[in-house]
């Protein structure tokens, strides 16, 4: 009985590839799945969402391919039932709540303070600094678009000109 236990709390994860999409065939060489285990995880899980592909091919993300993997071992290895698995992800992904602040103190801070950005020990960097990057990285890219193009110079013909003077095409 305690080896069961010790297998079930053991559960290793697989390395997941560093790659953008995931095809659902992939994700279910990866979780030790079939691929219609994954598709009824998607109508069970609303966070279980991947990407289609014009032609209705799922893509899925590194963050999808976790969570797949995060409902295996609820399922499989700690015993949770689907309702029961929902429930412990729903607990996990929960934000908290945003405590209510007074009146008085909210005019005291300053207009930045109050924006729903990212909190500042959050360890990633607010919304409003990622912005200032972007629009000076697309500074930098309009401006490289904008300079003019130096062209290599055009490399002569390897076709001799005949002169005009001779009628003949072969000259003698």
């Amino acid at each position: 009985m305690a080896t069961q236990l010790a297998h079930k709390r053991a559960f290793d994860s697989p390395a997941i590839p560093d790659r953008l999409y995931f095809k659902i065939g992939d994700v279910a060489r990866i979780c030790e799945l079939e691929t219609y285990v994954l598709r009824f995880w998607e109508t069970q899980f609303p966070q279980l969402k991947p990407n289609k592909s014009g032609t209705g091919q799922r893509l899925y993300r590194r963050r999808d391919v976790e969570l797949a993997l995060q409902i295996k071992r609820l399922v499989h290895a700690e015993g949770y039932t689907l309702a029961g698995a929902r429930q412990a992800l729903d607990h996990v992904h929960r934000r908290p709540a945003v405590p209510q602040q007074d009146p008085q103190r909210d005019t005291q801070l300053d207009s930045q303070s109050r924006l729903p950005f990212l909190a500042a020990g959050s360890g990633q960097r607010p919304v409003a600094a990622t912005i200032g990057l972007v629009r000076a990285e697309l500074r930098e890219i309009a401006t490289l678009l904008a300079s003019p193009v130096l062209r290599p110079p055009r490399r002569r013909s390897r076709l001799a000109a005949m002169p005009a003077s001779s009628g003949s095409l072969f000259p003698s």
